[in-house]
């Protein structure tokens, strides 16, 4: 039986689109790229149902192309360079490719069964703190996030109308544990123009399942390892387009 992929389901709902306005999207996306191809409903359908699980090279131009997004943060199965992580010179971090040729990327974990796990589904508001070396303060990130769950794994993807610097988390609960990684586009135009910054992320789930708190970690600009706190409160459990419309905003401090 294929493994939905909430990856790219969430990705499109965060976009506010529908399976036909994805598609139109991604058809417009090679048109504009001179490398025209046929996408449409039933094609994002078979994707987000993990029918097919790696799109072919046009479709995934075009996809990284209407998404912002490298297409193995989409929820394909592709291979992808072995990597390193080098400064960007910017203050952040990027990965470039090795020496060793290709090689697959990893599967992913199967997820363990739902039984009486809680669905954590819907809108939450995430907040999270970080120092700035280079302004000598500290400052908090504010994204609404639309989460998808399937079995035990969460895929946490924000709204694009709530921040100008995207924000994507894949977690995978463990009784009241969350654990998982963040990756954060900063925008271009903004204090850190367009560094990529990624890390690692646990956060305990409150009883109530309506708060989720705990820690991230990742590097800084002097490639050193930072650690601040976050959370996720949860907003609304609907993810209706027109749900997701009405927390396609900035939230307030």
């Amino acid at each position: 039986m294929a493994t939905p992929n909430s990856a790219l389901r969430a990705v499109r709902m965060g976009l506010l689109m529908s399976q036909d306005d994805f598609a139109r999207a991604v058809r417009d996306a090679g048109d504009r790229a001179g490398v025209p191809n046929d996408a449409n409903k039933r094609l994002v359908q078979r994707w987000e149902s993990g029918t097919t699980t790696s799109p072919r090279p046009v479709y995934a131009r075009a996809l990284e192309s209407v998404t912002g997004l490298p297409i193995e943060s989409l929820g394909f199965t592709v291979t992808v360079p072995m990597a390193r992580v080098a400064d960007d010179g910017r203050g952040g971090h990027d990965m470039q490719p090795g020496e060793n040729g290709i090689t697959p990327a990893a599967p992913a974990p199967q997820a363990e069964p739902q039984g009486a796990h809680r669905n954590y589904s819907g809108v939450w508001l995430s907040r999270y703190e970080y120092f700035s070396s280079g302004r000598e303060s500290a400052f908090t990130g504010l994204h609404y996030v639309v989460v998808l769950q399937h079995g035990n794994r969460l895929t946490v993807r924000s709204l694009p109308g709530s921040s100008d610097s995207p924000l994507t988390m894949d977690l995978e609960v463990d009784g009241h544990v969350a654990t998982g990684t963040w990756t954060e586009q900063t925008a271009s135009e903004g204090y850190y123009r367009g560094a990529r910054y990624h890390g690692a992320i646990q956060l305990l789930v409150e009883p109530t399942g309506r708060r989720m708190t705990g820690k991230w970690v990742g590097f800084g600009k002097e490639f050193d390892v930072n650690t601040g706190p976050w959370e996720l409160v949860f907003q609304d459990a609907a993810t209706t387009k027109a749900t997701l419309a009405a927390y396609d905003r900035r939230p307030e401090s």
